[in-house]
């Protein structure tokens, strides 16, 4: 294992989404970022902000100690540049590849969003489901306990009035992502809460500081994308 006094050098890239963010951190703490919300333009977008950042922080990219990218779901064209991309530094410099996945870096942004002090209320458990917009009533989302262990795995679905009917009768439920507002027109729950935007590179970084630690890196010959096949449901009675 590392030493716990080392800080390491993560270069964080998220191009899962229209919203695109390259960062680096030292272990938890920011030390730059740039954004971009172009998708079309996300490769020659991550190469520049790479180059501009390391120039900034008098940095080499060999100084990197490990690279972290978001492994999807999301932007079919986005993930794969960001992947490859991420790949591609790896091999050159000889440093381990850590994989995040969107859906769970949305879902502990959102439940820090609204429990800044991390207090748990026991009374009503708390659920999270972070949603990314696909097309028409279709998200890529999934469904996580406040301590991001999964309740239901990644998946496409398309929402209904019927959608997650159990879990919001007895667990308050945060919705979060470019796909909640589609969700929220359907719902009336008083156990419902509603995030559309939520911030999440920080969370991305929590959980690529904490996998470096752990030593939880990717093969980086073999990892694939997350890309969630449309499933169109024909019986009523879904998950949640």
């Amino acid at each position: 294992m590392h030493h716990i006094c080392f800080m390491p050098l993560l270069l964080n890239i998220d191009t899962a989404t229209n919203n695109a963010s390259v960062a680096i951190f030292n272990g938890d703490k920011l030390l730059i970022q740039d954004a971009h919300q172009e998708s079309i333009n996300h490769a020659s977008f991550i190469q520049q902000s790479i180059q501009e950042m390391l120039i900034s922080l008098k940095l080499k990219l060999v100084q990197l100690d490990a690279i972290a990218v978001t492994i999807g779901p999301g932007s079919y064209t986005g993930v794969r540049v960001g992947l490859a991309t991420a790949k591609g530094l790896c091999y050159a410099i000889n440093k381990p590849l850590i994989a995040i996945n969107k859906l769970t870096a949305m879902a502990k942004a959102s439940f820090e969003a609204i429990n800044p002090d991390n207090i748990y209320d026991a009374q009503l458990p708390t659920l999270l489901c972070p949603m990314i917009d696909a097309r028409r009533m279709e998200v890529f989302t999934a469904l996580y306990n406040h301590d991001l262990s999964p309740v239901m795995l990644p998946t496409a679905l398309i929402l209904t009035e019927k959608s997650f009917e159990e879990a919001v009768k007895n667990n308050k439920v945060i919705f979060s992502g470019s796909g909640a507002s589609k969700f929220q027109n359907l719902i009336s729950n008083e156990h419902t809460i509603f995030l559309d935007k939520v911030e999440d590179i920080g969370a991305f970084a929590a959980l690529a500081y904490q996998d470096f630690i752990q030593e939880k890196f990717a093969d980086i010959a073999y990892l694939e994308p997350l890309y969630l096949k449309e499933v169109h449901f024909t019986d009523k009675k879904q998950l949640f």
